[in-house]
């Protein structure tokens, strides 16, 4: 620069600005507080392309900096004033100088509440939300890029530094916002997946909303989801792309930073219990959507975003999550809690007198009766049991051998029968006959057991009691089971709002029916929503579960079997693999897990085309299965169409045969008749007899595979077009082009 230098080192005077004194220094520029002269006498912010930085890149990136500034006009947003170049040709733009603070720091140091933090930051979503509209993204948003100073008696943000923003839209072969030589530009901690991605086709506006999501975090907890130098950048920015940081729910974080929970409660003017009161649920759901992996899962739009933070501050329901009948009914008492208040003390003064002259007693009584209760139900249960047994016994069996199956049956004809006068005792053991039997797959003898008990009793206990819960859990994995996922959803939606109300959102019942939920959201095809779900309890896991509870290696396998539907291959074979690797060390390398597992590898390979090494997995699976549960049993039977489809790639056709028929067989015969299992197998079986000639074969069990599956899973489900697209391969074999093609406008026509 031309300029003579100060005693500081510092130029004396850029283009008409007296430079006062540096501000801050960037990759490429460098600020200075500026004072103009003439025409008017302001202060600014002067940002200055660093000396000996005048690539054509560079200064391309500084130019698109100073066109984005110029092209809004927000009171969230910098003002761009004046843009010139320096006497040696180094461009610089003259911007409004704000004097601000972080907005984490002005937050801490103001002692915000949450409620003043989310309004202040529904302001930096709306001054976003009109640079997106201009269409700029920002792309580097952060606390420091998000300053906030006091006007007219209150906080104004203003974003700074589109240094790195990107335009929306089509741009020219030569443009400068595009990220080169694999370097992901930004800053790593706010960095959405994505952008940290240096291979992804295009970033957009949905980038600037994972960042608006982690400064929420930062402003609710005083600290990032993620620290990235834990083990190290580039770890972390793997771990970024692939969607694997996880990050604990913000309520979460506060509850283990137990040394600073004080601190950072006094910060926003609260107690450290309120705090997590006030951050658990909305906000969490709210933050964790800003910040989900998959940008399809997240806001639309800045908009979006702040629309849920007020519905949360007006008490109302948030799209972020589901509501439930007691979500809307909290909500309702605090909107109208004067009203709600005046009615409650009416009653309760009604009924004061009469509950403090008993509670004493019944609280003894209560307490005596239940211990009384529970131990004659235990006796009852075990000699019921015993007799039972006693089958066996060759004396009372006279030489005749009963089956598992005959004994289950004579024991559900007792209990229907002898046990009608006492509804706990049989409702009891109901239940537990209808969870045998579902575990041998016998669902139909499951679900009328099952249901049976439901009715009890909700008709004893009410609908709200946790043994309520505990049967529609059991009701909603046999209708899951048998291929009723939206029966399945209805029954694990239920039992998860009874639970939550009566145990909080912690507890390990949640966590184990939240799972079921997930995995219900994967058989229809929810994989997005299975995913966040899946997250959620894995999370919920390291806090309710002991380290070593078999349930955590079920839910890393329910995550995977995410990826999986979403055709993420690698994700999906590194978290099943560890899922197997614990499985075995913990549970035993026979153990029926450990099958599911394998199976689900085999899966995984097959998929890629990768039979003969999907083929070795199946093996293994098969005969833990068979043992354990037998030959007949819907997950052993899984196992043996698995193995037909390798034969059958594998050109075996003889032996492919013989396992496709032999599923089938056993599929109809426990399964309903319209479960999507069954249209698995004669799809299978098709594409076999398609292969050997046999069109006519073909035709007729592509049509019913097509039937099963339109009328389980709907019209537009993947599997629809899978069988769409096998069909007409085969009407195209058999020289019927014109009505391949129009199976085949139909597969595509579902995404």
């Amino acid at each position: 620069m031309t300029p003579a230098a100060h005693a500081s080192g510092l130029p004396a005077r850029i283009g008409p600005y007296d430079v006062i004194q540096l501000l801050g220094e960037g990759g490429m520029g460098i600020v200075y507080e500026a004072e103009e002269t003439q025409p008017v006498r302001r202060r600014v912010a002067l940002k200055v392309v660093r000396a000996g930085i005048d690539s054509r890149d560079i200064l391309a990136r500084f130019d698109a900096e100073r066109r984005a500034l110029a092209v809004m006009t927000h009171p969230g947003i910098a003002r761009v004033l004046q843009a010139g170049s320096t006497d040696d040709g180094q461009p610089y733009f003259a911007m409004e100088l704000v004097r601000g603070l972080p907005i984490t720091g002005y937050c801490d140091q103001r002692r915000l509440s949450i409620r003043d933090r989310l309004t202040l930051f529904i302001d930096v979503c709306k001054a976003v939300q009109h640079a997106h509209q201009k269409g700029v993204i920002h792309r580097d948003l952060k606390p420091s890029n998000i300053l906030v100073a006091d006007e007219d008696g209150r906080p104004q943000p203003k974003i700074i530094d589109f240094g790195i923003a990107k335009a929306v839209g089509p741009q020219p072969a030569d443009a400068a916002f595009r990220t080169q030589g694999g370097i992901a530009l930004g800053t790593v901690a706010y960095m959405s997946p994505e952008q940290a991605d240096a291979s992804a086709p295009d970033v957009d506006t949905r980038a600037d909303i994972y960042s608006l999501g982690v400064v929420l975090y930062e402003l609710l907890t005083g600290t990032l989801p993620a620290d990235p130098t834990a083990d190290g950048m580039y770890s972390f920015l793997a771990r970024l792309v692939a969607g694997e940081t996880n990050p604990p729910t913000p309520s979460t974080r506060l509850s283990t930073r137990e040394q600073q929970r004080a601190e950072i409660a006094r910060r926003r003017r609260t107690e450290p219990s309120r705090l997590k009161r006030d951050v658990r649920g909305d906000l969490d759901w709210i933050v964790m959507k800003a910040m989900h992996p998959d940008r399809t899962q997240r806001y639309e739009t800045a908009t979006a975003l702040a629309a849920d933070l007020r519905r949360h501050l007006a008490d109302e329901p948030v799209t972020a999550r589901p509501p439930t009948t007691h979500d809307r009914l909290t909500k309702f008492v605090r909107r109208h809690r004067v009203g709600v208040v005046a009615g409650a003390v009416v009653a309760t003064s009604l009924v004061a007198s009469a509950v403090v002259a008993t509670v004493g007693l019944v609280r003894a009584r209560d307490a005596e009766r239940t211990a009384r209760q529970e131990r004659d139900a235990a006796e009852q249960v075990t000699t019921f049991l015993v007799d039972l047994f006693r089958v066996s016994d060759p004396g009372e069996s006279r030489g005749t051998t009963l089956t598992a199956r005959e004994i289950l049956d004579r024991g559900t004809r007792r209990v229907t029968t002898e046990l009608t006068a006492q509804p706990a005792l049989q409702s009891r053991m109901m239940q537990v006959l209808g969870t045998v039997n579902s575990s041998l797959g016998e669902y139909t003898r499951a679900r009328t057991l099952l249901e049976e008990v439901l009715r009890i009793r909700e008709r004893e206990l009410g609908p709200d009691d946790p043994l309520v819960a505990q049967t529609l859990v059991a009701l909603g994995e046999v209708a899951r089971s048998r291929g009723e996922h939206d029966e399945a959803e209805r029954h694990f939606t239920r039992a998860l709002r009874i639970q939550r109300q009566l145990f909080g959102a912690e507890h390990v019942e949640v966590a184990t029916t939240m799972s079921q939920l997930a995995a219900t959201r994967v058989r229809q095809g929810r994989a997005a929503e299975a995913e966040s779900l899946y997250r959620i309890v894995l999370s919920m896991d390291v806090r309710v579960r002991a380290p070593d509870d078999p349930r955590i290696a079920k839910d890393m396998r329910g995550l995977a079997a995410v990826y999986y539907t979403q055709k993420r291959w690698a994700q999906a074979e590194s978290l099943w693999e560890r899922t197997l690797a614990v499985q075995e060390r913990a549970l035993g390398t026979q153990s029926p897990d450990v099958a599911n597992t394998l199976n689900n590898l085999g899966a995984l390979h097959w998929q890629r085309g990768d039979y003969a090494e999907a083929l070795p997995y199946y093996l293994r699976a098969r005969p833990i299965l068979e043992q354990a549960y037998g030959p007949e049993h819907p997950l052993a039977v899984n196992v043996v169409n698995n193995l037909a489809e390798v034969e059958w790639k594998l050109g075996r056709r003889a032996v492919a045969d013989t396992l496709f028929r032999r599923a089938l067989v056993l599929k109809e015969r426990v399964l309903a008749p319209d479960n999507p299992s069954i249209a698995t197998t004669l799809n299978g079986l098709a594409g076999l007899r398609r292969d050997e000639g046999r069109f006519a074969e073909a035709e007729s069990l592509y049509v019913r595979a097509l039937t099963i599956r339109e009328r389980a899973l709907g019209p537009q489900a993947p599997d629809v077009a899978e069988t769409l697209r096998d069909y007409a391969a085969m009407l195209r074999l058999a020289n019927r082009d014109g009505e391949a093609a129009l199976l085949e406008r139909r597969a595509a026509a579902i995404r």
